[in-house]
């Protein structure tokens, strides 16, 4: 977003102590915009009131019906998300207690928390039994998205999560692992790029665009302070480039998600409109108003779900799903060097000496993921990823496994997470005393050692770690980028 002085007689609210930001023009253009059926001031009381905490179950680790189960003695009020099985609004009966990404459930990765309108795309991207096998999300950080994508296919298939902002490539990266994905390939590009470079190459994209975020107000008080429309056209001419290069990425017959955090029709309907004029044969718009029960009430007459805040009492978003019906003219070739790939893939026999290794200490994998290193590093590539090497440079792909050395393999943490499973043979469960030193970095004495010198610690019956048995204690060895320090876990009841 463009920063630009705040305009003139802005509107302020002051919400427990906070100063909620809505300029005055701003207001006008919500009134313009705002369908007749919804009342203006529900959205100035929406917009004033505190933002609904929201979580989503990561069923790549755990059923919902488990993670009920689980969290039951914490006395969590959650109320169901119409438009996302696995999501839940929360609701604790002591808001000071640890924080949610605190938890010992967080942190092992069996819940995500995540606004409850951003779980809309990609609902709307797995709407009506879509299944793809290769996905790109153009904008993907912190991982909200992405993570969600991955456990609607199952780890199968390969997802390219992108990210432009190299700071934060770090931190998708560790949401990605730690909720246990193996499918993903990381990129750091302006999204711009990949029209150009992967051309047809997706069934299906999502495009959670770069915006004036005029939705989050309940969240950001000062989420306006820059605001103008001037500002809103700039961004939009921004949104066309992105949506266009996406669009050229998408095979004929894929899905395309566009979705912005912001309310006005520059950035939202009129960036759809405009691809449809850019390409009339092959653009069709696909209606969201049967996505879930109660859509109806934010649904546009080209079937876009612009939600106001006072709808659903969640963020404002807005999410339109197209699809392309025919191929387009290519765009000019990108005009970077993509370099020379340092990974090659692992021989048949070396791969089956690996694979045994990797199964005694309780690592298996679907075989989707195939085998590949580079110098002493082992890594596991999702194979529907490969068509894409030569034509991008990639930040990361998939699960480093392990680094090889003279008496044996080391394997890696985020291949212990994502494949040791729940029913892990070596696994050696923790106290919660015992955890919580755990994620402090500590070595752990526990009460009774376990019969082997090298097992999957867990909490919960989910793999926390790889640890060796020393004398009396086992070893920690969680990543020290990792390692949490202040209060953990919830106390159960």
């Amino acid at each position: 977003m463009l920063h630009c002085a705040p305009v003139r007689l802005p509107v302020v609210f002051f919400v427990a102590q906070n100063a909620v930001y809505l300029p005055d023009e701003f207001l006008a253009q919500m009134r313009d915009a705002m369908p007749a059926a919804l009342s203006f001031d529900e959205f100035i009381a929406a917009c004033q009131r505190p933002l609904r905490r929201s979580i989503r179950v990561n069923t790549l680790k755990i059923s919902v019906a488990d993670f009920l189960a689980l969290v039951s003695p914490y006395r969590w009020q959650l109320t169901s998300i119409p438009w996302c099985e696995e999501g839940f609004w929360i609701e604790r009966e002591d808001e000071d207690a640890v924080p949610l990404g605190s938890t010992a459930e967080h942190l092992s990765g069996l819940f995500y928390i995540q606004e409850a309108s951003s779980m809309l795309p990609v609902s709307a991207l797995f709407a009506e039994g879509n299944t793809p096998t290769r996905v790109m999300d153009v904008a993907a950080a912190p991982g909200s998205k992405t993570t969600q994508i991955a456990a609607r296919m199952g780890n199968r298939g390969a997802i390219l999560a992108n990210e432009y902002s190299a700071s934060r490539v770090k931190v998708l990266h560790a949401n990605i692992s730690r909720c246990g994905i193996a499918n993903v390939a990381l990129t750091h590009f302006d999204g711009r790029v990949f029209g150009p470079a992967l051309p047809e190459m997706f069934d299906a994209i999502l495009l959670d665009a770069p915006c004036s975020g005029e939705g989050v107000v309940r969240k950001d008080p000062d989420a306006l302070k820059n605001w103008s429309h001037a500002s809103n056209l700039e961004i939009a001419a921004t949104q066309r480039e992105l949506i266009d290069s996406a669009f050229h990425a998408l095979r004929p017959g894929g899905t395309l998600v566009y979705s912005t955090c912001t309310l006005n029709r520059d950035e939202n309907e009129a960036v759809c409109h405009w691809l449809a004029q850019q390409y009339p044969d092959a653009v069709e718009f696909s209606p969201l108003g049967a996505l879930f029960a109660g859509a109806d009430q934010a649904v546009t007459e080209e079937g876009f779900l612009h939600v106001f805040p006072q709808i659903y009492d969640c963020e404002g978003f807005f999410v339109a799903r197209l699809r392309k019906r025919a191929s387009l003219p290519p765009l000019p070739a990108p005009q970077y060097k993509v370099g020379k790939f340092p990974f090659a893939p692992v021989k048949t026999r070396e791969a089956a000496d690996i694979t045994a290794a990797a199964a005694s200490v309780g690592l298996t994998w679907e075989s989707e993921l195939r085998l590949w290193q580079r110098d002493k590093e082992v890594w596991l590539f999702p194979q529907a990823v490969e068509p894409l090497i030569g034509k991008v440079r990639f930040s990361r792909i998939g699960l480093k496994l392990a680094e090889s050395h003279n008496k044996g393999f080391r394997w890696q943490h985020e291949a212990v997470i994502a494949l040791a499973g729940s029913q892990n043979p070596l696994a050696f469960e923790l106290t919660h005393d015992e955890a919580e030193e755990w994620y402090r970095g500590r070595d752990v004495y526990p009460q009774t050692a376990p019969g082997g010198n090298d097992v999957i610690v867990t909490h919960q019956h989910q793999p926390l770690g790889l640890a060796r048995k020393i004398g009396s204690r086992l070893k920690n060895s969680y990543p020290r980028e990792l390692v949490r320090d202040g209060r953990l876990f919830a106390s159960k009841r």
